[in-house]
């Protein structure tokens, strides 16, 4: 059989997904004709879709070393590149197919991702509103648009694109969970608080993944709620009065002076606040984010989000001004964690100033001199990304080591609030709670501003 009537039936096998029969046919058609570029393409394209993504690379190079101007190879080349993680090459061959086909919609959006990855905002932007010219109803665009407007810190344009995307496709569900950070950071925390609560009741539980403390978790959870299943936010209302107990006049000398910056609070919550805080913690099914230490993790988008939560996040910079003069609430979450496990390894966050509170009992305590947090006095480096001081714990306490850096470690006690400078290396401080539900450790987590990074 010649190789075009060979390479016809591999097209059909590749059509329906026998990869296996397809390969057999476009390498017998390579042995016969070494050049068949048809062949050696389509080779790439399965080995992508086998997740073996250098073989489909390498492909797609000899492929283009026959045929340099061929289009989709280049695309494909480098949406591959891109899916393994670098960008930067992948930015390459989108350019070398820009140069050929300056309209190719696909390549524009997709080298305008790889703009945001690298950290070039502005440039992603321009491709978007290039693509946004071909297309004005493409919700993906905008909503990208949105994320490097607020990489731009232009929170009320990125705030105009997201409700762009979610005007021409009211389903868009990724437009509709970002709508909630600018809106905290433009000093709208109940509009945001609703925007993030609404995309989590109708997104529902979602895929979680299965590890043995979340299923222990959930099953002590269910026995909580009385053998209730099903996804569920409890109510989590204001209250007629103040959640923040009163600021105390040396709070704010104290931050000015501290080296580095760091002030504990106690009693921060009013009682009514503390229990109702804790009662929304233990009645939501919103923990589901599952982390390998043992902690499990819930987020706005999740259904972190109620009036009672609004009312905290609004009363804190009131209490102590000094603490975050204008400083807009940037994000929150809370954590629960296994008396058997561990908690969050060293890291720093993408904040300014960082608030965590405990809100479980201290007769679950066993160790009334640890449970809490150790802060170093050392900041993540400018430098550093996101990936860099939130990473592996290794090279960051090397990093701590090398600079000769001092802990602090402060204990657990309930209503007891930590603040201090977000870009200090902290995290939890070893543990030992009573055992079962209502015993697990939470800590709730505010951040406000911006981190520094000059």
């Amino acid at each position: 059989m010649n190789p075009s009537a060979l390479f016809a039936r591999a097209e059909e096998f590749h059509r329906r997904d026998a990869l296996e029969d397809a390969e057999r046919l476009y390498r017998q058609i390579l042995t016969i004709d070494p050049a068949h570029v048809g062949a050696r393409y389509h080779l790439g394209l399965l080995r992508f879709q086998q997740g073996r993504h250098h073989e489909a690379v390498l492909n797609f190079d000899r492929v283009l070393a026959a045929r340099s101007d061929h289009r989709d190879a280049l695309y494909n080349r480098a949406t591959t590149l891109a899916y393994m993680g670098l960008r930067a090459e992948a930015l390459l061959s989108f350019e070398r197919l820009l140069a050929l086909e300056p309209n190719h919609f696909e390549a524009r959006y997709n080298r305008a991702i790889a703009l945001w990855h690298l950290k070039r905002p502005a440039e992603a932007i321009a491709d978007l509103d290039r693509v946004l010219a071909i297309k004005s109803d493409f919700a993906p665009a905008w909503n990208i648009r949105g994320n490097a407007l607020r990489d731009l810190q232009e929170p009320e344009d990125a705030l105009r694109s997201y409700r762009k995307a979610l005007e021409v496709d009211p389903g868009y569900g990724d437009a509709q969970r970002n709508l909630g950070s600018p809106l905290f950071e433009t000093g709208r925390i109940e509009e945001g608080m609703r925007e993030f609560r609404r995309f989590a009741e109708k997104a529902g539980p979602g895929a979680v993944e299965a590890r043995p403390h979340k299923t222990r978790h959930d099953q002590e959870q269910r026995a909580y709620r009385n053998g209730a299943e099903g996804f569920h936010i409890e109510p989590g209302p204001r209250l007629a009065q103040p959640t923040v107990n009163p600021g105390r006049a040396d709070i704010g000398v104290q931050w000015r002076k501290a080296s580095p910056q760091i002030v504990v609070i106690d009693d921060l919550l009013s009682q009514p606040a503390l229990e109702g805080l804790r009662g929304f913690c233990l009645g939501s099914t919103i923990w589901r984010n599952t982390f390998e230490e043992g902690y499990l993790g819930a987020f706005p988008e999740d259904g972190f989000a109620c009036p009672l939560l609004t009312q905290i996040a609004e009363e804190l910079p009131i209490a102590f001004p000094d603490i975050f003069a204008s400083l807009p609430l940037q994000y929150l979450w809370a954590f629960k964690y296994d008396s058997r496990l561990q908690g969050i390894k060293v890291h720093a966050d993408f904040a300014a100033v960082n608030v965590n509170f405990w809100i479980t009992p201290d007769s679950a305590n066993l160790d009334p001199q640890s449970g809490g947090l150790v802060i170093w006095d050392q900041v993540a480096p400018p430098e550093w990304d996101f990936a860099a001081y939130n990473g592996e714990a290794a090279p960051i306490r090397e990093f701590l080591s090398r600079s000769g850096a001092r802990s602090v470690r402060v204990p657990y006690h309930a209503n007891r609030a930590v603040i201090f400078d977000s870009n200090l290396f902290h995290e939890t401080d070893h543990m030992d709670f009573k055992p079962g539900y209502e015993n697990r450790r939470i800590n709730v987590t505010l951040l406000y501003g911006r981190r520094k990074t000059n």
